[in-house]
């Protein structure tokens, strides 16, 4: 890196494979992910960034953009490329009285949610509190308050990016229309976001846990159209898999298909009880934690170990008859993960009231989105997991092919089209042909720019 004397000047931290740090700042989430970058620079602000995104393009160097490390492709990390590590980046300002907030990239789901939660303020990010703000704004955000308050991004009134020649551009619906549509849905391809400036609403009080329901086909065809019929303060995240061995699921179900709700309603306890109260009576629950609490709370229940690698493949679906039903739990015992699921996100609400062309996510109009997923340890297993996570998924697509990035893995071109049907992937090719021409940003679910 010698060769490279512009990083010496940045104001952050220049990790190098000969530093004592630079094991531990070259990994991600997904442990199973062994790649050595060149240099790791961890950056203090939007100048240090557009120095390494300037670098990247002038020699010609790979760059992988790290917020919260999740990304299930290890778009994270690279071999012989640069790192620009965000994670020091975690400035926090709230204006209260004007519901809103500026957020630096590096901050977490989890920690941005327990800040601004002191105020009784909120902000709708996903369902687990390690997940960047960063990934998940980018694209699109489908989470607890999806049906209350619509996507992540239906709350993002503007954002500082650093584009590909190094320029800062302030971004929003009056400067630079085109590239805010863009950033909104289409991922990391047209820039490092620096900052985001949130729209904060008023939450205090919810009725939020966990839910664990004896699983059958019945009972899943049933709980979506429950959870689609209810109102929209009522978000929830269903995964249906073998019970793990857990202390608190009964001994006598481990190894049983149940269904495992996360699940939000974003109102006063007695409404939400009352909501809750049709998916309870689908099956006695094996186990219910289900409670009053103040929002930030729902993030206490917290996440089980990283896994070394995660197979997966999602698809927008309208409705989940019984055929499909049948079709997940004839398949579920096929998988020889360790962990296998398939998480079921029903939509509507909020985020359906929204235009489809309004933002670069495009998935709007549909009722609900499946995730197949399959976490495994040895790399040599990816393969077969594969397999299984994609012949699940594309039986039961419906319509034409969809997906939704914020979920995707190592995908094909094909995929990354389904993300982006028509028009919306025509626009952001027009976005990426003027942001970014060289494809600086392409370790990512790639747009080229032609």
């Amino acid at each position: 890196m010698a060769t490279f004397p512009p990083l010496t000047q940045i104001r952050g931290r220049l990790i190098m494979p000969a530093d004592s740090a630079y094991e531990e700042a070259r990994k991600v989430f997904f442990h199973g992910f062994d790649r050595r970058p060149v240099a790791i620079a961890q950056a203090a602000g939007a100048d240090d960034v557009a120095q390494v995104v300037s670098l990247a393009r002038e020699e010609g160097l790979d760059l992988a953009v790290r917020g919260g490390g999740h990304s299930s492709a290890g778009h994270g990390t690279v071999d012989g490329g640069v790192v620009l590590d965000l994670s020091a980046l975690r400035s926090l300002e709230i204006d209260v009285d004007g519901r809103s907030a500026w957020a630096e990239s590096g901050l977490t789901a989890g920690e941005y949610t327990l800040a601004v939660g002191e105020h009784g303020l909120v902000t709708g990010f996903g369902d687990t509190p390690s997940v960047g703000i960063a990934g998940i704004t980018l694209a699109g955000g489908l989470g607890f308050l999806l049906r209350k308050n619509g996507l992540t991004v239906d709350d993002l009134l503007a954002a500082e990016v650093v584009t590909s020649d190094g320029s800062l551009l302030q971004v929003d619906a009056e400067s630079h229309p085109d590239l805010f549509w863009a950033i909104r849905g289409g991922g990391g391809n047209f820039g490092v976001v620096t900052r985001f400036r949130y729209r904060l609403h008023e939450l205090d009080e919810i009725v939020g846990g966990m839910l664990m329901l004896p699983a059958s086909p019945e009972l899943v065809s049933s709980f979506v159209a429950a959870a689609a019929e209810a109102p929209d303060e009522l978000s929830t995240v269903a995964n249906v898999m073998l019970a793990p061995p857990m202390p608190f699921v009964p001994a006598e179900h481990h190894g049983k298909p149940v269904m495992i709700v996360l699940l939000v309603y974003a109102g006063p306890a007695e409404a939400g009880e009352a909501a809750v109260a049709p998916l309870r009576g689908l099956a006695p629950p094996l186990v219910d934690m289900v409670r009053p609490m103040r929002y930030p709370q729902i993030y206490e229940l917290g996440e089980g170990p990283a896994p070394a690698l995660i197979a997966s493949r999602n698809t927008f679906l309208d409705s989940v008859d019984s055929a499909a039903a049948e079709t997940i739990f004839d398949r579920l015992p096929q998988s020889s993960a360790p962990m296998r699921a398939v998480q079921l996100r029903v939509m509507g609400g909020a985020a359906a009231r929204v235009p489809v062309d309004a933002t670069a996510f495009a998935h709007r109009d549909r009722g609900l989105m499946v995730n197949v997923a399959a976490m495994y340890e040895n790399p040599a297993d990816t393969p077969v997991h594969r397999e299984w996570v994609s012949g699940l998924s594309e039986a039961l697509e419906q319509g034409a092919p969809s997906g939704y990035v914020g979920f995707y893995g190592d995908e094909s071109e094909d995929r990354v089209h389904a993300a982006y049907p028509g028009a919306t992937w025509e626009r952001l090719v027009e976005v990426k042909r003027r942001y970014d021409p060289a494809n600086v940003f392409r370790l990512n679910q790639n747009v080229p720019p032609g």
